[in-house]
């Protein structure tokens, strides 16, 4: 619809204004003059001869404009957080909506916005306004004539005053929800990322509960295992001891038992994953002899911060005798007793390079490492000559936990260490750097020159050597692991030799396996939560992966497919729609992820609220009203246009604030000055005033 204003007069001068400021001056000197010699009624015919020609130049028109109003923007923000979900409010918020929609479409010149907006990402809770910024982001201020907020009041980004939102127009509150709701959670108060692998770790949770007896029982799991229960007292912290017990993630499931009639269940648990990490790695290295790779292995371990080494070198047998005096033959004595019996728990692992059996160790002290073995800990052999001849120490009772015996045989002859088809599938060989660098996939390595020929009785041969040889052999026997190096070439590797190859990475790997790093195992199943999907891994040396039962936080269960992305490793990705725990089983492994924040800010306080958004109501002229849902359809206040006033809000009904604004379609003129009409005007009018002048002088 088209209307048009009322004209108005307007001037767009033929001359510049100070030529018709001068004009001016001189038709009232010419005017005085007349009127001293000829009398006023000269004077006054003077004067109108000379306005109007003024007049003219001034170049005067009647100006009106045909404008077309707009139509009002009325936002209307839907929350749909998970707060929102709970009890009836869903049901609630979308009826209330539709009644919304229905009274502002039968408003005349209106239109609706409706914004739903869902939870925040990282856990940072209900975010309306920013939603309610970008949505009018296009729309000037004053055609914005209300904003209507459809919530439980559960908010975190409520702006200070309407000012700081940019608002001049009402902004009213439809608060779902009832008025009396009872609820328990459980959140975490002081939880720590990180963990030293056997000891405790220490956190704080807080029970807290409307409308409880004052306690509740709190469960604690780790990766899916019952540790015990509390009866835990609410609304206030209690300290919880836990221990760490492997290095990688630690899965930490806090639940406190339901309260009847409670609001919901889904803050009842809370999940912490704490990274269990080892406070240093002792590590004891012993080299039986001086030789160029013994300097390789040190460097190694030294560079590693987290590497606590003691290292020992035979510079020579006991059995050598040149007369060289005692205090002389070493630094310091070799504390065998100390290292091998005493203390032998207190390393994580224990390297042999180039170590033969001579007379320094004696055989009970190979009784205690194969012990140490059997009870978790971690052996790497190093094998030079020494290990084909009489004096090997698979020649000991260290011999039973080996996973291959010396066949006698030294083959000194150049060679290029291949990763094996098994090799391929481990993660401690798989993707080693300039592996697959060649077309027909053969590592660009430098050559080795000496191996040590072996009989291989179990474990896995990662790494082939002259001939096809077995070259590195993985193994664990009972509850320790083994790693057999048949050549003392690495150094080799490290010195560039015929290009060189990645021994920092190698060996840096085959530590690490052998001390349980978790990201190294060649069994696992792991789940990661990133971008609202959950990521499973399934590494296994076998040639196929069995489906993934994955159980997400609800207890609903799904079935997922692996697919191979590289020997040995099977992925899939599977989009998450829930906060929680997520448990995973293939039937033979488990894994647990937590999706979402550890401490949901949505669920943190999940009653309905009416004085979150009350101060801004107040100051937008708007109000805040709850929703009476004891009938099946709620009541809806009333909405109305208000165009004068400061309040927006009665017993019943909200108010929406209409403007004026239009956009200008089009401009009539009609000019006054110009024309025969203007030219007859300034004509009679000089006419007339030469011809009083001119009777005048006659008489």
């Amino acid at each position: 619809m088209m209307f048009t204003d009322l004209p108005s007069l307007s001037f767009s001068p033929l001359v510049p204004p100070t030529v018709l400021a001068g004009l001016g001056a001189a038709a009232v000197v010419l005017m005085l003059a007349a009127i001293w010699r000829r009398g006023w009624f000269a004077g006054l015919l003077r004067g109108v001869a000379m306005a109007l020609m003024i007049g003219a130049l001034a170049n005067p028109a009647l100006v009106s404009l045909e404008r077309e109003p707009l139509d009002d923007i009325v936002a209307v923000i839907v929350d749909r957080s998970a707060s929102q979900k709970l009890g009836p409010r869903e049901e609630q918020t979308d009826n209330v909506k539709a009644e919304v929609e229905r009274q502002l479409e039968a408003l005349p010149g209106l239109e609706t916005r409706v914004i739903d907006v869902s939870e925040g990402d990282g856990g940072d809770g209900t975010r309306l306004f920013g939603a309610l910024g970008r949505a009018l982001a296009d729309v000037p201020a004053e055609r914005v004539a209300g904003v209507i907020v459809i919530t439980d009041g559960v908010v975190h980004d409520v702006p200070p005053s309407a000012a700081a939102l940019g608002l001049t127009a009402p902004l009213h509150a439809l608060i779902t929800g009832e008025r009396q709701e009872r609820d328990r959670r459980v959140a975490l108060v002081d939880a720590p990322r990180f963990g030293i692998v056997g000891r405790n770790l220490t956190m704080r949770v807080l029970v807290d509960e409307r409308d409880g007896p004052g306690t509740a029982r709190l469960t604690v799991r780790r990766d899916g295992k019952e540790l015990g229960s509390i009866n835990a007292p609410t609304g206030q912290p209690v300290p919880l001891t836990i221990p760490v017990e492997h290095p990688g993630p630690n899965v930490l499931e806090l639940e406190v038992e339901p309260l009847a009639g409670e609001l919901t269940e889904a803050n009842n648990r809370a999940v912490l994953t704490v990274e269990g990490v080892r406070d240093k790695l002792r590590v004891l290295l012993v080299s039986g002899e001086p030789h160029p790779g013994e300097r390789t292995w040190r460097n190694l371990l030294t560079s590693d911060a987290n590497v606590d080494l003691v290292h020992f070198t035979i510079l020579r047998p006991p059995e050598k005798q040149d007369g060289t005096p005692i205090n002389e033959l070493s630094l310091i004595a070799f504390p065998t007793r100390a290292l091998f019996q005493e203390r032998i728990q207190d390393f994580d692992l224990i390297i042999f390079d180039r170590y033969a059996n001579l007379t320094v160790l004696p055989p009970v002290y190979y009784d205690n490492i194969a012990r140490y073995v059997r009870e978790g800990g971690a052996l790497l052999l190093s094998a030079g000559p020494e290990f084909a001849g009489a004096s090997s120490v698979a020649r000991t009772s260290l011999g039973e936990v080996l996973p291959a015996t010396p066949d006698g045989r030294v083959h000194e002859t150049p060679f290029r260490p291949e990763i094996s088809a098994r090799g391929n599938r481990h993660p401690v060989t798989r993707d080693l750097p300039g592996s697959n660098s060649n077309p027909d996939d053969a590592p660009d390595w430098g050559t080795w020159l000496r191996q040590i020929g072996a009989d291989v009785s179990g474990g896995e041969t990662l790494m082939d050597g002259a001939d096809g040889l077995p070259l590195l052999v993985l193994s664990r026997f009972e509850e320790g692991r083994i790693a057999l190096l048949l050549s003392d070439h690495t150094w080799l590797w490290a010195r560039g030799f015929d290009g060189g190859g990645p021994h920092v990475d190698l060996l840096r790997r085959l530590s690490h396996w052998l001390m349980l790093e978790p990201a190294l195992e060649e069994e696992a199943l792991r789940a990661f939560s990133r971008d609202g999907s959950i990521s499973i891994e399934r590494q296994t040396m076998a040639d196929s992966a069995a489906p993934v039962t994955l159980t997400a936080p609800d207890g609903s269960v799904q079935t997922v497919t692996l697919e191979q992305v590289k020997p040995g490793l099977f992925s899939a990705i599977v989009v998450n729609d829930q906060q929680g725990l997520y448990r995973l089983t293939d039937g033979t492994l488990s894994a647990f992820v937590n999706a979402g924040p550890d401490n949901p800010r949505e669920l943190a306080d999940v009653f309905s609220d009416t004085q979150r958004l009350a101060g801004l109501a107040t100051d937008s002229g708007g109000s805040v009203v709850r929703i009476d849902s004891g009938n099946t359809t709620p009541t809806v206040p009333r909405i109305d246009l208000v165009r004068a006033g400061s309040s927006f809000a009665g017993n019943g009904w909200i108010g929406l604030r209409p403007g004026d604004t239009a956009v200008i379609r089009g401009v009539r003129e009609l000019p006054l000055g110009v024309g025969l009409i203007g030219l007859a005007l300034v004509i009679w009018a000089v006419i007339g005033a030469w011809l009083v002048e001119g009777r005048r002088r006659r008489r």
